[in-house]
C-alpha cells in the first residue's frame, strides 16, 4: 500500500496551493474544487507532480 505526495495546482493561476497524499496503485489524476488564496474564491485544482 504505497502512497505518495502530489501537489494540487490551481487551473486559473498555476499556483500550487495544496499538497496531498495519494494512493499510487490504480489511481486516476485528482481534480478537486479548492480555495485559491490569490483569487479569494474556489477554483478547480488539478494534480501535478512535485518538480
Amino acid at each position: 500500500m504505497a502512497r505518495e505526495y502530489v501537489w494540487l495546482e490551481c487551473t486559473e493561476t498555476g499556483d500550487r496551493n495544496y499538497r496531498v497524499q495519494k494512493e499510487t496503485r490504480g489511481a486516476e489524476r485528482l481534480e478537486l474544487k479548492k480555495y485559491c488564496p490569490r483569487l479569494r474564491r474556489h477554483t478547480v485544482h488539478k494534480e501535478s507532480r512535485k518538480k
